[in-house]
């Protein structure tokens, strides 16, 4: 297991700096379950990674912020401002702020997500 430090500001476990970490080892998928852990958090944004087991789903919402979801394994179907795209391992998609998006995981997956502030 990798080591984790805490954020004095934030109380959020997050990565110890100067220490390579495999992605997709940082979270695992549970049943019927999305789990989340953030990896970092600044003024300036967060990165979370996200597990997806199949089936789930993140219902449509808007952020104040642009969004990057990079699939680490998997694939997602991402609905933004009403378009669907087919997110795939190795893939990256913006998300515009401010327009309305969700997602649904056709199978078990893993994300990135790096919120811009």
């Amino acid at each position: 297991m990798s080591k984790t430090c805490m954020n004095n500001k934030s109380k959020t476990k997050q990565l110890d700096a100067a220490e390579a970490f495999r992605l997709s080892s940082l979270v695992e998928i549970a049943p019927e379950s999305i789990v989340s852990r953030v990896l970092a958090r600044t003024d300036g944004g967060s990165l979370t990674l996200f597990a997806f087991a199949e089936g789930q789903e993140l219902s449509e919402h808007t952020a104040p912020f642009d969004a990057l979801v990079q699939l680490v394994e998997g694939s997602l179907d991402l609905v933004i401002g009403g378009e669907t795209v087919h997110v795939s391992r190795g893939e990256i998609v913006l998300m515009p702020a401010d327009v309305p998006h969700g997602l649904s995981a056709p199978e078990p997956a893993k994300m990135l997500l790096t919120m811009l502030k």
